[in-house]
């Protein structure tokens, strides 16, 4: 799998067109009523976190899901280390996902989570970063389920820069079903005239105003 890593550099993002099917997306769809699948549900609104819901896939995963989370991390690891060298943090990434959750679980991080979220009308996501421990790997991928337009409206994925000393920036990533879009967790480096800095960036959902809006998150660290 090839992730263009100017745009990761330049924008904080990268949209991955077509990364599933319309098929995988209707069943993922269809499994997100089978509660044994998943560890736990979270009501986003009891926690101030906005409104909908979102629920963490439990161990084993999924067939596609576990296979998109391999995959998408051997392509990722390679650029999230660049980024730690950028930023002089001393953490290298392993090539495999595997190698990277023993660390996780060495440090107390065991529960899986990977997720699928759930907009009705009226329903967003305020902005947030998705840290689960003193692990987190650098970027995370989501996927959406849904047609915009057909399925849902609004619901726009928005991603928020917090420059040093400047005023933060903000994108709107448009994406149709079975696209995705990789995107930094927390930090990222961004080169200036005295060299690589950090950028905080966030991540967030618009007011969905019709339909239903599902979305596959994949992250790669483990949690708490």
């Amino acid at each position: 799998m090839q992730i263009d890593n100017e745009a990761l550099d330049e924008q904080g993002y990268v949209v991955l067109p077509r990364l599933l099917d319309a098929s995988t997306c209707l069943t993922l769809i269809a499994d997100y009523s089978d509660e044994v699948r998943f560890r736990s549900r979270i009501v986003m609104a009891r926690h101030n976190f906005g409104r909908g819901e979102y629920q963490y896939f439990d161990y084993p995963l999924p067939p596609v899901v576990q296979r998109l989370r391999e995959a998408l991390y051997e392509a990722l690891a390679p650029i999230a280390t660049a980024w730690a060298t950028r930023m002089s943090t001393p953490t290298r990434y392993p090539k495999t996902l595997q190698a990277y959750l023993s660390r996780c679980h060495r440090a107390g991080q065991k529960r899986p989570t990977p997720l699928m979220l759930k907009y009705g009308p009226d329903d967003y996501n305020c902005l947030h970063q998705d840290l689960y421990g003193d692990a987190h790997f650098p970027l995370q991928v989501a996927a959406l389920l849904s047609r915009p337009g057909e399925d849902f409206t609004g619901g726009e994925l928005i991603l928020t820069q917090q420059r040093p000393r400047m005023q933060s920036r903000a994108s709107v990533v448009p994406l149709q079903r079975g696209d995705a879009v990789a995107f930094a967790v927390n930090d990222r480096p961004v080169a200036g005239t005295r060299g690589d800095y950090r950028v905080k960036m966030r991540h967030g959902v618009s007011t969905v105003t019709d339909g239903e809006r599902y979305v596959l998150g994949l992250i790669f660290h483990d949690a708490t």
